[in-house]
């Protein structure tokens, strides 16, 4: 007797590797969490909330939803939420991709993109990223072809911390036929400190196709209840929605989103004490001779190839959990000051070694 058999594709499914938890004594760099607690306000919502656990929570997030329009000024049917914003982008491939239809992205990115274009029995389109670590976008052009439904566009890369200019993906929409779902995602976006920044709303506000995607779990601390959001067109929005689960995005989230929202002016104050640990342990690097991508995250990546699992160990017996990517390298996320003071003094011990 045989067991049923699920789709072959299933078989194919990379295994996603979360950030391995930390031991007492030690820091968790790996899973690029806002290190901050949660503000007072923001936990006596969601203990408010927890009362009425046995109720569901409201199915079409209306007042999630209209705090989310007020915050960004655009308009409720055009948005969709999910369980983060990797749950938005699994139903968003499902609205929009048939077996076979490709999906196009830079890597190394995101790992969930393999995964989720994989779930949905779309066929991946992976372009190398530069060698600094960047988009190629005159490459992710080229590889456009009939097929390709959705292009996914990672900006600050996870896990390599490059960003994109408003510029480039302007140019780059003008290259993209107008049926192909563009996918912004924008997870790190509250911590990017450059010269002509992306403005994703203001593209999707003038193309059709363009999808913001985001989540309120780094800089806004709510990893743990998962809260991501997509503003597109309304037809694209309402697409999504039908394919999102049931009451997905629980009660208690919802109500911790709208306190996150209204308490953003002393969470922003948080993103800008992590941009400046990050700028500090990015020069510090540097000056011991390690050469540093960009970094407009929350994280910093070392490109080490073939260490990476040496890094990582080290990393470990320092009291440092970090998350390395065998074969390319290292992301770190930024932590408490004491975190990132102990991360510069393991990377100046692994170069010296190494040296």
């Amino acid at each position: 007797m045989s067991a049923p058999k699920p789709r072959a594709n299933l078989a194919d499914v990379p295994a996603y590797v979360p950030g391995k938890p930390s031991q007492p004594g030690s820091f968790k760099l790996s899973s690029n969490e806002n290190p901050h607690p949660p503000l007072p306000e923001m936990v006596a919502a969601a203990v408010a909330a927890i009362e009425s656990m046995n109720r569901y929570p409201d199915m079409g997030a209306t007042a999630m939803y209209q705090a989310l329009a007020d915050y960004l000024d655009v308009d409720v049917d055009r948005l969709a939420s999910g369980t983060g914003s990797v749950g938005v982008l699994y139903h968003l491939l499902q609205a929009f991709c048939d077996p076979g239809d490709e999906v196009v992205y830079a890597w190394r990115s995101f790992e969930a993109y393999p995964i989720a274009a994989t779930v949905s029995a779309a066929t991946s389109v992976q372009v190398p990223l530069t060698p600094e670590g960047g988009h190629d976008f005159a490459a992710m052009a080229a590889a456009v072809t009939e097929r390709t439904k959705v292009v996914l566009v990672c900006t600050p890369n996870n896990p390599t911390g490059n960003a994109v200019t408003h510029t480039q993906v302007a140019e780059f929409l003008t290259q993209v036929p107008e049926h192909v779902v563009v996918v912004l995602d924008e997870a790190y976006r509250e911590f990017v400190r450059m010269d002509d920044p992306l403005d994703a709303l203001a593209l999707a506000a003038t193309h059709d196709n363009v999808v913001v995607m985001r989540t309120l779990a780094k800089a806004y601390g709510l990893a743990g209840l998962r809260v991501g959001y997509m503003v597109a067109h309304p037809d694209v929005a309402a697409a999504v929605r039908a394919c999102a689960l049931p009451f997905g995005v629980s009660h208690v989230a919802q109500v911790a989103a709208i306190a996150a929202l209204n308490a953003a002016p002393q969470l922003m104050r948080q993103v800008d004490a992590i941009a400046a640990e990050r700028d500090r342990v990015l020069v510090a690097l540097r000056e011991q001779g390690w050469q540093m991508p960009p970094a407009q995250g929350n994280f910093v990546w070392f490109g080490i190839g073939d260490q990476a699992m040496e890094f990582a160990a080290a990393a470990e017996a320092a009291g440092i959990v970090v998350r390395p990517f065998a074969g390319d390298g290292v992301r770190v996320s930024i932590g408490e000051p004491e975190a990132n003071d102990r991360l510069l003094r393991l990377a100046a011990g692994f170069r010296e070694a190494s040296l």
